[in-house]
């Protein structure tokens, strides 16, 4: 399964004691595929910088790049479907270029995206991804 994972899903799953580290903790055993563009990366690394630490950041887009089961996916051509929130729209398109799966997010202006006959794109809950992962071999 290969999945595009938004910023708070991957904020929420880091924590040692977080219930959704389970997450993250079976991205790193390579149960599944995760899809990031350039500018999610640059994303996840400003906000877990504001977050954290600078260092802390680095340390984990290193890891993301590191892990076989990351995929570093080109985006040609945006969609534009996020009208109500354009910055989400790098989620959406690298959704798409990747051929993931789903778009795992808790982010409600996700919603539109029901509203759209083609492309579908499969948008999840943590809860119910975090119900995946669970029995994912």
């Amino acid at each position: 399964m290969r999945v595009v994972l938004d910023l708070n899903v991957l904020l929420i799953s880091l924590p040692v004691a977080s219930p959704y580290r389970p997450i993250f903790d079976a991205l790193r055993e390579g149960r599944f595929e995760l899809a990031v563009s350039t500018d999610i990366l640059l994303e996840y690394h400003e906000k877990l910088s504001e977050k954290t630490t600078p260092g802390i950041a680095d340390n984990v887009v290193k890891l993301l790049l590191s892990l076989d089961n990351v995929i570093l996916q080109t985006v040609y051509s945006g969609l534009g479907a996020m009208h109500n929130d354009p910055d989400d729209n790098k989620y959406v398109d690298c959704t798409l270029w990747s051929g993931s799966d789903h778009l795992v997010s808790e982010d409600r202006h996700f919603l539109i995206l029901r509203d759209i006959g083609f492309p579908v794109v499969s948008v999840l809950r943590i809860d119910d991804f975090l119900g995946l992962v669970r029995v994912l071999p």
